[in-house]
Order: structure tokens, then C-alpha cells, then sequence
């Protein structure tokens, strides 16, 4: 409460036990007042009245402030009906002698004549400050609270002080933009030059206080046109104003005529004047205005020209003074410190942030809890984590316990980006996690999601689920957007079986999952191939009343068409429209994406057609059931799309129609567009048709990216035009475009193609070099060149080492050792390589087997024979691996071995039939040959039971082993039967492991 306030409150707490009327006492008071020689002694204005008496019926002897309530009440209400006085909340603030000075002043109406004055003599005595300012905010008149105020100033014992002044002024509306009228002023003159001096001094000051240095100007040249000089507090205000208006040169005009006046700066004033000038990068001006006003520079005035020159970025000037204060036996102490700091943190200066904090601490001057916490935030921002970190030690040092601002700021500068951070990084946040933990402070949940993400995105699974956990434990409750955000961050990093497992605690903590969730869920299991998962979560999500939204619905039509599964994309087309979710454009080029990969490319141009507005293509009318043109223009992705399709469809021709199209469209092709339909034009070998399109791509701005050089240095190798290749890898690297594990696993395998393995597996060592480590495919591509050379040992040797540097061997790389090794007669290495790889990698299911050789060359796989094994077997094509051993084991006599693996074949559930009949067909042969005919014939006829119609050959076979072992007898009656079996033969030709010949099977 401010001291007036004060004052008021006491004086209406204390009740009025002096008489209010005393005639007596007005009419035998010989107080006296010397006024100016013009005044008679026998007329003392507003002292005595001699025709001042008191009507009888108002006489009474005293009223007590209890008596006098009613009055008082009446009054102001009746003041109230009338309009002539203050609201009843205004006098509530005044005093009761206030009160009744304003409304005497007022109700008298004699224009403060005689009879005012002389009601006035009674509150003569109780004059002071607070009364007369109360009696001026409630006269409201500015003549009245003029002439009130000049009548006061005349009553001895009191003074005029600056709150009064400032009274007057409001009264007479100088609180805004208004002058004091010319008559108040000449008024006030002539009853008092002194007061009229001050008052205009205090109306400089209060215009500049307000920032009014226009109307602080006009009043100076009023007070000298009345013959005043300004005084050291007006010359001192008027020097701040300026200077916070940022009119030095001004101010300096105003120093200069104060000067000349005699007076001199206060502390204040000139620490405001010196941190300006530096601040403006005057700070020689500065220095020479300290010296004109010979002050001495203390710790404050050095503090604020270092801070002026912080904020004019002058840090070598400002650590400059700071090496001065310190000649000068001024010590900088903690305020000049933090100033200092804060500057450079604000321009982020932070290496000298480094230099200044370490000078503090030394001298004993620590930063604040507030500091540290910026500190650690500007060096977040700035990627600078290891002494963030180091600030934490620094804060604890310093006395300042790190707490729960300062870890979130710390983990959230490292982990708040979407860019993942670096290992080193993510080894400071969980540091700073752990002492966190053990100082008994909890991330907030936007840090919690952030940790748990760039955890899941370094592999830390188990750590992203302790943090979680741990929260837990300590309040914080997961709700459903810090579980969808941790099981996308799982299902991005393709780990679908952890997010499975944390939906269902999701689910066991009651915690409810929304769209968002299973939308989620439903997209990244589609994308896995695990398309009857999702469906099981979209209608659980159906039936317990989450409606699926556009995104939802979009992702599984998307994986069904994908599947080939046309008709259940379809239903679930029909029931997007039923529900009423609109399908958009991003629906509409998930329906073209997901036709042209399975298969349908006329169907995918047909939505494209009606997209454009062809109406006449009722094969597609089922999309379009809603008229709304506006969601179906086709956009960029719909046009890549598109072209992706037409151009893996080998349709270039109509995808370079597409680009065309784009163009009339407004719709200009990104990288994404002519990357794919560089790499159509390069599969169907049309490289001038690619370079054309490469130009263009070039012209519209776009730099080839490293898909770009991929598939034109894919074409030149099967070209085998190495010289071109060359050219093309030196203008990747000119444009700085870095080859990618792709591009060198392309390279290795042209060259192992044509011979150069020595070549190939210097440019695998290169690539490790440049910090490109091979994978799988480039480590197979390189084993299957060095077999084809005739280089087996290379080969098991490159599979060893592959697996020492951690990447695994998968189902084709064991394929390629398998063929070389039996190929090469190292048949106990290529069993060693097939029990290896039954128990480590095989694959466990068609789509797994399917997703093994994504990646691989296409011929390649073909060569294995891999695509067609795919396409003959509803389950995982195991048989042509054991049929290559068997078959190798059979030409090297080792039949104990092949009749082994013949057992262990013949329980694989996907054993079909025509495998069986070739397997056995070879094995009754080999027996056949090595003299064995009772196994032989034993082989044969568990052929037969198993449904097997023989060959020609094999009876043929049996024969000749009959023969071999001299059981004539025996062939002659197998030959007997063969002549007289009533069937006809049918000449069918058939590829054996042996090769290629003609048998006979016999006709139904």
C-alpha cells in the first residue's frame, strides 16, 4: 500500500472527537499571515471573516463522527442524484474533510469568493498533503481546484509538495496530450512566481516520464518564456527522455545547456546516457562525457556501458572494459557477470560464453538457476551436447541443483528435432536421464515421446520401454498419444511384432485407442504384408465405435490391391462410400498405385482417364459414385504413380506420353518422376530415349540423384559398355552425389559378369573405405563372381568374413555357395551349408521367402531358377536346394548320402509330386547304375504308392541294373512285363537334372 493510501486509511480508522464547529474559536483567531506589500493588514485574505457568523438553528455544540454518518450519507447521495459530486467509490477512497471541502467548494457557488473562503478557515490546521490531494481529485473543475490550490499554498504551516503538484495537473488534464490554459498559469503567477517555477518544472518532468519529449520541449520554452530555469531534476529528466527516445544528439544539447547552467548529471541519468552511447557504439563519447561531468567510474557505470556494448555487439569492447574495470580496482561483481553472459548468449556468442562463465566461477560470482537453464539451451540449439551436458556438473558445482527446467531442456534440445540424433548424442540424453531419475525429477510427456522415438530409432527398444515404464512408476500416466507416437516410431523402424506387443498393454492399461492408433497400426502392418492383421484391428476398431477415417480406409484398399486381392479392396471401397468418408486424392492415386502393382495397368488408366473426365468408361464407375471433381485432380504422386507403373509395365512409350501430359496440366514432374521413367527407358534397353529424358530432367532444375546414376549405370553394364560407365560414376562424383550401396552392388556385379572379379573386390574393399558398408546382395553378387571364376575357396571365405563384419548370410547367398560348392565337388561343404542354413535362415514363409530376394538382380534370380520355384510352390521352395545335393551326391556315389536327404525331403509337407517323381527317377538311376537294384527297386515302388507314374527310363534304368548284377532271369521278366503292359506312349519332353532329354510317360 503507497503511503497516501496509508494515511487515508488511518485518518477514517480514527474517529473525529475535536469539535467540527467552533465560532468561538474562528472569530477570537489571530493567526496571522505576511503576504505581498499590496495586501492590507485589516484584510487577510482567507484567514479571518469578519461577517463570517453562524445561523442559530445550526449551532451545535460538537458532532462526532458516529453522529455525523447520516450527514455525511445524505450528502453523497443526494450529490449523487445531482451530478455535482464524485461517485460513491471515489469518496470512498478520500478523506471525510475531503469530502466535505469539495462539496462546500462546490454547493457554495461563489466562485471560491468570500463565503468559501471563509468556510475554509476551519480546515486551516488540518491541512496537509494527502488532504489536499483528495480535495483535488474530487473538485473535478479545473478553476475551482486552481483557486483551491493557490488558497492552500497561502495557508502558513504548509508547503506545496510534488504529489499536490501533480494533483493540480491532472486536474487540469495534463495526464494526456492537454496544455494548462494561459489564464491558469497567470493566476497561479500572479499569486506566486516561486510556485509557478516548480509547477512547470514538475509538468516537464511528468511529460517526459510519460515519453512525451514533443510536449516536455513546448512546456520548457513555456517555463523560459515566463522567465524560469529549468531545474537539475527537470534538466535530468529531460536527458532520460531523449535518451530513451534515442535522440543522443538531442540529449546531448540539453547536457550541454545544463551544464552551462551549473549543474551536473546524477548517477542515473548518466548511467542511462553512457549505456546508450555504447549501445550506439559511441562509447568513446561515452568515456569523454564521464570526464566533462568529472565522475568517478564505479562498478554500475562500468556495468552498464558493457552492457550497452553487449547489445551492439561489440564484445571485444566490452570485454575491453571489463580488463579496465579491473585496472582501475573496480571489481566486476555478479551483475556486471550476468550481463555480460546474457549478451553474448542473446548474439549466441557462445564461445565466449565459455571464457566468461569460466571467469566467474574463479572469481566466486556464479550465474543463476534462470542463466544455466539459457546457457544449456543455447548450446543445444547451437549442436554443442557434450558441454550442455557439462553444464549440468558446472550448475551442481555452483551450488545450483539441476531440476526439472534444465534435464528437459536438455534432453529436448537433443531429442526435439525429427532428425534422429547422433549415437554420441543419444548417450548424453540417457545420461542425463539416469541422474534425472536419481534426483527425483520426471520428463515432461512431449520428452518422454521423444526419447522413446529417437531410442526406437537407434535400435534401444528395451530402453524406450523402461523409460516409459518408468514414468509410470513415477505419475506420469501414458495416454493415448504418447502410445500411438511410440508404436509409430516402432512400426517406422519396422519393428510390427513390439508395436503388436505395446498395443496390447495399451489396451491392458485401459487406455483407449483412437483413429490415430489404429490407423497406425493398420498402415505399417499392410506395408509388411501382414494385411489379415490389420484387417482383424479395422473391425475391432469398427465394432467397439472408432471410426475409420480416409487414411484408414486408403491403407487397406492400398495392400489389398497390392495382394491382388481385387475384390476385398472393392468391398471395402463400397463401405468407405456407405459410411459416408469421402475418398480423396490421396485414395484415388493409392487405387492407380495399387491396380499397376497388381497387374491391372488398363484398370489403373481407366481411374486416371475418369480422373481427367472421361465419362465413357463404365468399368471403373464404382470409384466415382461421388461427384466431386475437386478431390480427384491428379496431382504429382497420382502422375509418379502412374508413370512408376507404366514404366516397370515396360510401357515407356505411354509413360513418356504421361510427362507430356504433366506438362499441359501445369503439373511439373518432380525427381521421383523422372527417376522412374529414367529406369524404364534403361530396363527395356532404350538409353538414348533415357538421356533425352535425363537432359530434360536436368533443364527443369532437378540433380540427378544417386536412383538416377543407378539405373543408367545398371543398363551400361549389361550393355557391357564399362567405358561409358566410367564417364557416368565421374560425373556422380563432380555433382557430389556419393555412390550408395546400390549403385556399388550394381558395379560389383557388372564386373563380376564379365569376368573382372579381382576388379569387383577391389572396388567391395574401396566401398568400406568410403564408409559404405556392403550388404547382403553385395556380398552374394560377389560370392556367386568369384564361383563362376572357378574361386570356391574365395567364395567360403567371403561367406565368413561377411559374417564377422554382422551381416548375415540369407536363403540366396546359401543357394549360390550351395551350386558353386557341388559344382566344384565339395559336397561335405555344400551338406555343411545346407544344415547351416536350415537351422539359422531359412525362411519361414512364402512372403519371407518373397522378401528375401527383393534387392537381387532380377536376371540373377533368375538364373537360380528362383523366380520360377516362386511361381510353381504355394509354400517355401526348399526342393531344388536338397535336389542339387542329392543329385551331386548321386554323380559323386555317395548314394548313402543322396538316400538321406531323400528321407529328410520327403516329410517336407511341400514336397509335390512331380518333384518326387524327379528326385526318384535320378536316385533309381544312380542305384541302379552302382548295382544297388533291391534299393532301387525298393525307391520305385514307394514311387508308385505315393501315386507316381514312372518314366520309361526308370524301368529301362532297372533293367540295365538287373543286367550289371546278372540277374538275367529277373530282367527278362521286367522286360516281358514292359512288352506286355496294354498303354500307349507319348513322347514328352522333359528336363532332368542331367540335362535335357526326351522320356516317356504313358497316356491316361
Amino acid at each position: 500500500m503507497c503511503q497516501r493510501g496509508f494515511r487515508i486509511l488511518l485518518f477514517n480508522s480514527i474517529p473525529i472527537t475535536s469539535h467540527f464547529f467552533a465560532s468561538k474559536h474562528f472569530r477570537n483567531s489571530t493567526i496571522s499571515r505576511f503576504l505581498c506589500s499590496s495586501s492590507s493588514e485589516d484584510n487577510l485574505h482567507g484567514l479571518v471573516d469578519p461577517d463570517f457568523s453562524v445561523p442559530e438553528s445550526s449551532r451545535v455544540e460538537s458532532f462526532l463522527a458516529e453522529e455525523f454518518s447520516f450527514l455525511r450519507d445524505s450528502l453523497l447521495g443526494a450529490g449523487s442524484d445531482t451530478g455535482d459530486s464524485m461517485t460513491e467509490s471515489a469518496c470512498g477512497t478520500c478523506s471525510n474533510d475531503a469530502v466535505l471541502i469539495s462539496d462546500g467548494i462546490r454547493s457554495i457557488g461563489d466562485g471560491f469568493g468570500h463565503k468559501t473562503q471563509k468556510f475554509l478557515r476551519q480546515f486551516r490546521e488540518k491541512l496537509n498533503e494527502t488532504l489536499v490531494v483528495d480535495v483535488l481529485s474530487l473538485v473535478k473543475n479545473s478553476e475551482m481546484g486552481v483557486k483551491f490550490f493557490i488558497w492552500a499554498g497561502r495557508q502558513i504551516g504548509y508547503a506545496h509538495t510534488g504529489p499536490v503538484y501533480h494533483a493540480l495537473l491532472q486536474v487540469l488534464g495534463c495526464d494526456g496530450n492537454g496544455k494548462i490554459p494561459e489564464k491558469f498559469l497567470r493566476e497561479i503567477r500572479d499569486d506566486d512566481k516561486e510556485i509557478l517555477g516548480k509547477l512547470l518544472n514538475v509538468l516537464i518532468r511528468r511529460f517526459c516520464r510519460n515519453g512525451q519529449w514533443n510536449l516536455a520541449l513546448e512546456e520548457l520554452g513555456r517555463l523560459k518564456d515566463f522567465g524560469y530555469k529549468p531545474s537539475r531534476l527537470t534538466y535530468n529528466a529531460l536527458v532520460r527522455v531523449f535518451v530513451e527516445a534515442d535522440r543522443l544528439d538531442t540529449a546531448n544539447l540539453v547536457h550541454r545547456e545544463m551544464s552551462g547552467s551549473g549543474f551536473k548529471m546524477d548517477g542515473y541519468t548518466l548511467g542511462c546516457f553512457v549505456h546508450s552511447l555504447c549501445k550506439a557504439g559511441r562509447w568513446r563519447d561515452a568515456l569523454a562525457l564521464i570526464e566533462k561531468d568529472e565522475f568517478k567510474l564505479d562498478t554500475v557505470i562500468y556495468t552498464q556501458m558493457i552492457s550497452g556494448l553487449c547489445e551492439a555487439s561489440l564484445f571485444e569492447e566490452a570485454m575491453d572494459f571489463l580488463s579496465r574495470m579491473r585496472s582501475s580496482s573496480c571489481i566486476p561483481n555478479v551483475v556486471t557477470y550476468r550481463i555480460l553472459l546474457c549478451g553474448c548468449l542473446r548474439k549466441r556468442q557462445l564461445g565466449r560464453c565459455k571464457r566468461i562463465l569460466s571467469m566467474m566461477i574463479t572469481e566466486g560470482c556464479y550465474p543463476s538457476r534462470r542463466i544455466f537453464n539459457s546457457l544449456v539451451h543455447g548450446y543445444c540449439r547451437s549442436g554443442d551436447y557434450s558441454y550442455a551436458y557439462k553444464l549440468l556438473k558446472k550448475m551442481a558445482d555452483c551450488g545450483c541443483q539441476p531440476g526439472y527446467v534444465v534435464y528437459n531442456v536438455l534432453i529436448g534440445g537433443i531429442c526435439g528435432s525429427e532428425k534422429l540424433p547422433s549415437l554420441d548424442a543419444l548417450d548424453l540424453a540417457e545420461k542425463a536421464y539416469g541422474e534425472m531419475l536419481d534426483a527425483g525429477v520426471v520428463l515432461n510427456k512431449v520428452n518422454v515421446s521423444n526419447l522413446a522415438r529417437c531410442l526406437c530409432g537407434a535400435g534401444k527398444f528395451d530402453k524406450a520401454y523402461g523409460i516409459i515404464h518408468e514414468m509410470m512408476s513415477k505419475g506420469f500416466i501414458p495416454d493415448t498419444s504418447t502410445y500411438s507416437k511410440v508404436i509409430g516410431f516402432l512400426c517406422n523402424a519396422s519393428k510390427v511384432e513390439k508395436a503388436f506387443l505395446l498395443f496390447g498393454e495399451m489396451k491392458s492399461n485401459h487406455v483407449v485407442p483412437d483413429v490415430f492408433t489404429y490407423t497406425v497400426l493398420i498402415d505399417n502392418f499392410c506395408k509388411a504384408g501382414l494385411i489379415e492383421q490389420a484387417r482383424k484391428w479395422f473391425d475391432e476398431m469398427v465394432r467397439d465405435g472408432c471410426a475409420p477415417n480416409v487414411v484408414t480406409y486408403t491403407a487397406l484398399i492400398h495392400a489389398y490391391l497390392k495382394a491382388r486381392k481385387i475384390s476385398s479392396a472393392n468391398e471395402l471401397f463400397e463401405m468407405m462410400l456407405s459410411e459416408g468418408c469421402i475418398p480423396n486424392i490421396v485414395t484415388y492415386t493409392a487405387l492407380i498405385d495399387g491396380h499397376c502393382k497388381a497387374g491391372q495397368i488398363e484398370k489403373a488408366c481407366q481411374i486416371y482417364a475418369r480422373m481427367r473426365g472421361n465419362a465413357d468408361i463404365p468399368d471403373v464407375d464404382m470409384y466415382f459414385k461421388i461427384d466431386d471433381s475437386n478431390i480427384r485432380d491428379p496431382n504429382i504422386f497420382t502422375y509418379g504413380a502412374l508413370v512408376d507403373g507404366l514404366c516397370k509395365a515396360q510401357k515407356v512409350k505411354e509413360a513418356r506420353d504421361l510427362l507430356d501430359a504433366m506438362s499441359v496440366e501445369d503439373c511439373e514432374p518432380n525427381h521421383i518422376v523422372y527417376d522412374a521413367l529414367i529406369d524404364g527407358f534403361c530396363k527395356v534397353g532404350k538409353l538414348d530415349e533415357a538421356q533425352m529424358v535425363f537432359t530434360k530432367m536436368l533443364e527443369r532444375g532437378y540433380s540427378p540423384s544417386v536412383y538416377t546414376y543407378s539405373s543408367l549405370i545398371d543398363r551400361l553394364f549389361k550393355d557391357k559398355r564399362l567405358d561409358l560407365v566410367l564417364k557416368v560414376l565421374s560425373r556422380m562424383l563432380e555433382n557430389s552425389c556419393a555412390p550408395n550401396v546400390i549403385i556399388y552392388t550394381e558395379m560389383i556385379d557388372g564386373l563380376c559378369k564379365v569376368g573382372k572379379t579381382d576388379e569387383a573386390y577391389k572396388l567391395m574393399s574401396m566401398m568400406e573405405e568410403k564408409g559404405c558398408h556392403p550388404n547382403v546382395v553385395t556380398y552374394t553378387a560377389m560370392i556367386d563372381g568369384f564361383g563362376k571364376a572357378g574361386k570356391v575357396d574365395k567364395c567360403l571365405e567371403l561367406k565368413r568374413q561377411m559374417g564377422a563384419k554382422g551381416c548375415a548370410p540369407n536363403f540366396v547367398t546359401y543357394r549360390v555357395l550351395i551350386n558353386h560348392c557341388c559344382a566344384a565337388g565339395l559336397l561335405d561343404d555344400a551338406y555343411q551349408l545346407l544344415d547351416e542354413m536350415k537351422q539359422t535362415y531359412w525362411p519361414k514363409h512364402m512372403s519371407g521367402y518373397r522378401k528375401v530376394i527383393e534387392g537381387f538382380n532380377r536376371e540373377f534370380v533368375i538364373s537360380l531358377g528362383l523366380l520360377d520355384e516362386i511361381a510353381e510352390n504355394v509354400a517355401v521352395p526348399i526342393i531344388p536346394a536338397y535336389r542339387i545335393l542329392i543329385d551331386s551326391f548321386c554323380k559323386a556315389g555317395r548314394l548313402e548320402l543322396a538316400l538321406e536327404l531323400h528321407e529328410e525331403m520327403s516329410s517336407c509337407t511341400s514336397y509335390s509330386r512331380a518333384d518326387k517323381k524327379n528326385l526318384c527317377s535320378s536316385l533309381i538311376e544312380s542305384l541302379s547304375l552302382a548295382g544297388k537294384v533291391d534299393k532301387a527297386f525298393e525307391l520305385y515302388g514307394d514311387m508308385i504308392k505315393r501315386g507316381g507314374i514312372p518314366e520309361l527310363s526308370i524301368l529301362f534304368y532297372l533293367v540295365k541294373g538287373l543286367i550289371r548284377i546278372n540277374r538275367w532271369e529277373e530282367a527278362l521278366q521286367l522286360s516281358d512285363c514292359i512288352c506286355q503292359m496294354d498303354i500307349h506312349w507319348v513322347q514328352v519332353e522333359e528336363t532332368s537334372i542331367n540335362g535335357n532329354e526326351f522320356g516317356k510317360v504313358p497316356a491316361p
